[in-house]
Order: structure tokens, then sequence, then C-alpha cells
């Protein structure tokens, strides 16, 4: 991750680098022979995530109440680490470094497989 540190994710997606064409997961997961050759479906290891969904701002609008507050965000279910399977439609290419990665909202990702369960 030479330097991702640099990168920030921005809201509900997440950056994925993109996995090798293995048949089977480290826990058994069976992806089938088309799923990669017809690329609707992809997958890759989450690297990192956006801080989630930003919630709307609820408070009164007083003259008591500060009006410098910070964001506030629903977390994302998925987390750095994670293997996704997620549609290649709702993700962006891109290419940092010489590496390639993906771009994706968390709603494309179909599930995910996490090793520390």
């Amino acid at each position: 991750m030479k330097s991702l540190d640099k990168l920030i994710v921005i809201g509900d997606r997440v950056l994925i680098q993109q996995g090798t064409a293995a048949m089977k997961t480290k826990s058994g997961l069976f992806l089938p022979a088309g799923y990669q050759e017809k690329e609707e479906v992809q997958s890759g290891y989450i690297i990192k995530c956006g801080p989630g969904y930003a919630l709307p701002n609820m408070d009164v609008d007083e003259s008591w109440n500060p009006k410098d507050k910070e964001p506030k965000y629903m977390p994302l279910q998925v987390q750095p680490g994670d293997l996704a399977i997620f549609m290649q439609k709702g993700a962006i290419e891109i290419k940092y470094e010489g590496e390639k990665y993906f771009i994706v909202p968390q709603s494309a990702i179909l599930l995910v497989e996490r090793d520390d369960f």
C-alpha cells in the first residue's frame, strides 16, 4: 500500500484492489467459472473505506447552538480487509501508481467475506 495514505475515500464508497482469479476463497466460498469472464461481478479486497452515509443535521437552528458542528455519518457495514464481491456496473476503475483499483459504492457490493468471525 505504497502511498495510499494520501487517498481519502469519500462518503459511502470503498477502495477495492482487484483480487486474483481464484475459483475458491480461503474459507471455501466457491466462485463459478463465468463470474469473472462476464465481468458483471468482480471480487477484490477492500483497502480503504469512506466515513459512511452522511446524516442530516436534525438540530434546531437556535441562536445558542454552535454553527460549526462536525458532520455525522452512519458507518458502513464493510471494513478494510474484507473480500468483496461487487457489481462491476456500479464501480469506477482507476489506476494509481501502476496498480488497478475500483471505487465502489457500498450499494454495489453484493457480499463480503470476513476472516474474523
